[in-house]
């Protein structure tokens, strides 16, 4: 997709930035007599960002009384539902198997955009050449999105009318409420101008029915080793996005982590999570620790479930990945482990611990290199030690009594 989005999408902006150009006087025109009923916000990529870009969501909704649409792809459909802002029917999905199907998705999009007749668009993608030009090709006047002007960014024409600047040193979720800001914004071009101090959003605590967390609690009886009683549940998650395995903490570091958990906790069970292809990770941990108390339920359950899983949690440590974003839902004290990426722009809005090894390296992938590294050696996650990450979860469970009758 990076490649794609190099070699296509640059020729690709640049020639719909000029007949955008071409036709500048025409569009700005239009751009703002329609008023704002519908707003479609675009973000296919990273599942926990769905989650940052909720507050924007919301903010949207109590600004103007507009419904919230989105367009991302098809396997972080879930990752969307997470939050629940977004109802199902309001949600366009690209397949991503093949380039074929790809790009029959893609033309099924723009058809059916056009019918659900929306008012404005929000790029949330950090200058992504194909969804500029996708955003252009729906025929919605009134679309913002990140620009480079003169400052950090990669190429992707002029094709929104309401640009505004990336700023790398105000988190992922005030960006994107700025970006709703500027989709209001009337003193443009260049760029809107407002204020950027502004708080970092928290997310909205997700409401469970009952019956959600009936189903986990009978689902976690089953587990290995028996009825879990009032055992307190850690989770941990070593996994990592494949599109950057160099966020990972080792895997010997986190066994190290639980065989130190349980043999100071007695009323803790280590629950190690992640997805069905996650097993590999999970299974090689759970076999390095050696403990009926920590069982590996990677791929036991589905995303969708996870905010009734984390309500009855204690803790969850985890790599910089989607179910630290996942858990700000719930109140479910979270120690998120930072690498290659900075929490200053993607550290979890939840209640949240952030370790970091703070080496001069690190962050290595940023907006302005498309998120790419040629490191083979994640030094700024080995140097995080296990000494460090358990001292914070102990002052977390030293606060957190144990959960009497939690699976009752």
């Amino acid at each position: 997709m990076r490649r794609m989005d190099c070699w296509l999408g640059v020729p690709l902006c640049a020639a719909l930035s000029g007949m955008r150009r071409a036709a500048r006087v025409w569009r700005q025109s239009r751009a703002q007599d329609r008023a704002v009923r519908r707003v479609l916000f675009v973000q296919l990529a990273e599942s926990g960002s769905m989650v940052l870009a909720d507050p924007a969501m919301r903010a949207l909704t109590a600004r103007s009384g507009a419904q919230a649409y989105c367009l991302t792809f098809a396997h972080n459909r879930d990752s969307l539902a997470i939050a629940g802002t977004v109802p199902p029917e309001r949600v366009f999905v690209i397949r991503t198997g093949s380039l074929r199907v790809l790009a029959a998705d893609g033309w099924r999009f723009l058809r059916d955009v056009r019918r659900a007749h929306i008012d404005a668009l929000v790029d949330l993608e950090l200058f992504s050449r194909l969804t500029a030009a996708l955003c252009l090709l729906t025929g919605v006047r009134r679309r913002a999105g990140f620009h480079r002007f003169e400052g950090v960014g990669l190429y992707r024409g002029d094709l929104y009318t309401h640009p505004l600047a990336f700023k790398p040193q105000l988190h992922m979720a005030q960006n994107y409420l700025m970006l709703v800001e500027a989709l209001f914004a009337e003193d443009v071009p260049p760029a809107p101008r407002m204020p950027a101090a502004m708080p970092v959003p928290r997310v909205r605590r997700r409401a469970l029915g009952g019956g959600e967390l009936a189903g986990v609690r009978e689902r976690l009886r089953r587990l290995p080793g028996g009825a879990l009683g009032d055992e307190r549940l850690v989770f941990m998650n070593a996994n990592a996005s494949a599109m950057l395995p160099q966020r990972r903490w080792p895997q010997g570091h986190f066994a190290a982590l639980v065989r130190a958990t349980l043999a100071r906790y007695a009323d803790v069970r280590v629950l190690l999570i992640g997805a069905e292809d996650d097993r590999a990770t999970t299974a090689a941990i759970a076999a390095e620790v050696g403990d009926e108390r920590c069982v590996d339920i990677a791929g036991c359950f589905a995303l969708g479930e996870l905010p009734a899983l984390f309500t009855l949690g204690a803790a969850l440590v985890s790599n910089d990945s989607g179910p630290a974003h996942f858990a700000a839902v719930t109140a479910l004290p979270v120690i998120a482990l930072f690498g290659p990426e900075t929490p200053v722009l993607f550290r979890p809005l939840g209640e949240a611990t952030v370790i970091s090894a703070g080496l001069a390296c690190s962050p290595c992938v940023n907006a302005d290199n498309q998120r790419r590294t040629r490191c083979t050696d994640n030094q700024c996650m080995q140097r995080i030690s296990v000494a460090e990450v358990f001292g914070a979860l102990c002052r977390v469970l030293d606060v957190r009594p144990a959960r009497s009758g939690a699976l009752e």
